[in-house]
């Protein structure tokens, strides 16, 4: 996706006095707006972008604002309802959250490892949700 590894730009950047030079001269390893991403992970994991809407449980036209980019900033569980609905595994579903400014998932908080869990086990949100309820904690979307 992208040509240069994070810490390169990360060092560029640290030695470059002309932040305008920098962001000029490495305007493709900037991030995409997250609708261009996700368009990108549905193409990548060839999955239908009605299909995932209506898996993820979220609103349905909530959800293609988000992939219109009308909706630029999700709150971290709708994405989340995005990655379940879309597969994706945990190291997938850190990368979107990390892409999207969001917090990661963090496995020392109960709520967090009960996502991670059903991220692993490939859980709908549906069965996400029950998981989420059994273990008392509350659902993806309330």
């Amino acid at each position: 996706m992208y040509e240069k590894e994070t810490e390169e730009l990360l060092s560029q950047l640290k030695e470059d006095k002309d932040i305008s030079r920098f962001l000029a001269e490495n305007e493709k390893e900037m991030v995409r707006p997250l609708h261009e991403y996700l368009t990108t992970l549905l193409a990548e994991k060839q999955l239908n972008k009605s299909e995932v809407v209506r898996a993820s449980l979220l609103d349905r036209a909530y959800a293609y604002h988000i992939f219109s980019g009308s909706k630029k900033n999700p709150s971290r569980p709708k994405l989340l309802a995005l990655a379940l609905a879309m597969g994706l595994n945990l190291s997938e579903t850190q990368y979107l959250l990390r892409y999207a400014g969001l917090g990661l998932l963090y496995p020392r908080h109960p709520w967090d490892s009960v996502i991670i869990a059903a991220l692993e086990r490939g859980l709908s949100v549906k069965d996400a949700n029950q998981l989420l309820d059994s273990l008392g904690e509350k659902d993806l979307l309330e």
